[in-house]
């Protein structure tokens, strides 16, 4: 097998089972591994660590299947570690099981593999050498393990440029997905495109944060932003709000947004949809003294790298500013961040500054962050991605 030195002293996190090494961290490599090869990992005085996938174009060069010398890595070993994903969610209360996630990648013991159900369908992204060297026998245990109709590869997205993979999308195993998959998620429902669609489709991970607003919403003016396909909107008039105003680039996310609120039969005359690009049309509505009850803000990721966060940091403070002056006093602000790189004690700063900018004195009365079917490994503090603050304004 493959072997992977890693230089003196080097091999610290790995001891605290984080599984990631980074490029810098190797001394030297044998055995001309391929892209995705396991490999065993020693530490710069002979001692056999573990074993990892090899992904020599990435500044991640070995995500860690296992610190278990002994342990080899076929077919046996990825069903253990798919089952033992797939039964968590088995366990969890309140759990829409038709329309969750199944496999969080690293911090399941897979690294690099995201899998969404969306009712009979799974939909997969293969992100990282490590599982693509694998794919064939993961979607062949997938469909084991869950009995699913087909599964579906949404692996077309920038970060496979990083391991030099091409984007990758299309059906794995059984059938076509319909155009449109009808998901329920405490008693609201949404139509979903898996093919085309962000992401595998939906934001899954904010489940557990739309009912939140649902119970906060009644009564209320609403002004969703980043609305993708109405997640948040449909929450907001559930929950008994008058008027919803959804904000984003897409014409095409925005009108699949309608129809969920048909399909829902909810008032359409209270729904607003605003195509256009955020930034500017919040400084209009500023600047026309518009003003909300709520406002929600559920950008996309605006730091892909650490290298990007000075840039991203400026975004959030300025999209935060722009919401807080159109609430009005006693109104509310959700406003999250997806991007990994922005650590929830900077986003909190964030916010504040951004209060601070906006005259406006500012309360945090709750914390949101991803849902149990996205779990956090404690040794993978990457895994937590999303953070979320609800605040008031005075």
């Amino acid at each position: 097998m493959p072997v992977i030195t890693l230089k003196a002293g080097r091999e610290k996190s790995l001891i605290r089972l984080h599984p990631w090494i980074f490029s810098g961290a190797i001394d030297r490599i044998e055995g001309d591994p391929a892209a995705g090869a396991v490999v065993d990992v020693y530490t710069g005085d002979g001692v056999l660590i573990g074993r990892g996938g090899y992904s020599p174009a990435s500044q991640i060069t070995v995500r860690m299947w296992s610190f278990v010398p002994e342990d080899t890595i076929d077919r046996e070993f990825l069903q253990q570690r798919l089952s033992t994903a797939i039964d968590l969610r088995s366990v969890l209360p309140s759990l829409p099981v038709a329309a969750c996630r199944l496999i969080n990648a690293e911090s399941d013991g897979m690294p690099g593999l995201i899998v969404d159900r969306y009712g009979e369908f799974l939909v997969c992204q293969f992100l990282a050498c490590t599982v693509e060297a694998f794919k064939q026998e993961i979607v062949e245990l997938l469909q084991e393990l869950t009995g699913c109709q087909g599964i579906y590869e949404r692996s077309d997205v920038s970060v496979r440029n990083k391991e030099n993979l091409p984007p990758a999308a299309g059906v794995l195993a059984g059938s076509e997905p319909p155009e449109l998959i009808t998901i329920t998620e405490h008693e609201r429902q949404y139509h979903v495109d898996i093919r085309t669609g962000q992401k595998t489709g939906f934001y899954l991970d904010q489940r557990d944060n739309r009912t939140c607003l649902a119970a906060l919403a009644e009564g209320k003016s609403v002004l969703n932003c980043f609305s993708y396909t109405g997640g948040f909107a449909i929450a907001a008039l559930t929950g008994g709000a008058t008027d919803v105003t959804n904000i984003d680039t897409s014409a095409k996310v925005l009108e699949l947004g309608r129809r969920n609120v048909e399909l829902n039969e909810l008032p359409s005359e209270r729904v607003t949809d605003v195509e256009g690009d955020v930034f500017e049309v919040l400084r209009q509505y500023r600047d026309s003294r518009r003003n909300f009850d709520v406002v929600v803000l559920d950008p996309p990721r605006f730091a892909e790298s650490k290298m990007r966060l000075p840039q991203a940091s400026r975004g959030y403070k300025d999209i935060n500013l722009l919401a807080l002056k159109l609430l009005r006093p006693g109104g509310l602000l959700l406003t999250y961040s997806c991007s990994g790189h922005v650590a929830p004690d900077l986003f909190q700063k964030i916010v504040s500054d951004a209060a601070l900018d906006a005259d406006r004195v500012v309360q945090i009365i709750d914390r949101h962050a991803q849902p149990g079917d996205h779990p956090i490994a404690l040794t993978f503090p990457e895994g937590q991605y999303l953070k979320g603050l609800v605040c008031r304004a005075q």
